[in-house]
């Protein structure tokens, strides 16, 4: 599952039936696995965003996520968050991903995780510009533990480049 199609989902809490909210991030941490998910926030100056750990998650599906019940929500302060996918001062979408080499691939475009393996990120999607992704299509780059995110780049093994895939649209959907 892409986690640009994670987000934007319905939160649902099983006890009550009730519709929680809408997912509007994903949290992941520096082992490459989804650790929460940020719900919409009313508030747009406060400090702290809604998020639900992934331990609290019970299942999820292509129409919406389930949570037990709305005290699985809990206020975080937004600069305790690691990284996150779309939004936030740590967003691993399109940062420019730099070879040890020091090679430039492109920019992340998505992420994928694979639901059978739960919230562990198993590849990333890389854009090479518009008009690239037009003709050729994105690249795929399976994700590896050595991988990490900095400021300005994710910087990935020297050997990356000779990893990149065509954009494979079978994981998971």
């Amino acid at each position: 599952m892409r986690i640009q199609e994670f987000i934007g989902l319905n939160v649902i809490g099983v006890e009550e039936g009730k519709d929680v909210g809408k997912i509007v991030d994903c949290i992941v941490d520096s082992t490459w696995k989804i650790t929460g998910i940020e719900l919409e926030s009313k508030s747009f100056f406060s400090s702290h965003v809604k998020v639900v750990a992934w331990e609290d998650i019970v299942a999820y599906g292509e129409d919406a996520v389930m949570i037990q019940n709305e005290e699985s929500i809990r206020k975080v302060d937004a600069d305790s968050i690691p990284h996150t996918f779309l939004e936030g001062k740590n967003r691993l979408k399109d940062l420019e991903v730099v070879t040890e080499a020091g090679t430039i691939l492109g920019k992340v475009s998505d992420v994928y995780f694979d639901q059978k393996m739960g919230n562990t990120i198993i590849a990333f999607e890389i854009s090479d510009g518009l008009v690239t992704d037009l003709m050729e299509g994105r690249r795929w780059l399976p994700c590896v533990p050595e991988m990490s995110a900095r400021t300005d780049n994710l910087l990935v093994p020297a050997l990356s480049e000779e990893k990149l895939e065509k954009n494979i649209n079978i994981v998971n959907g």
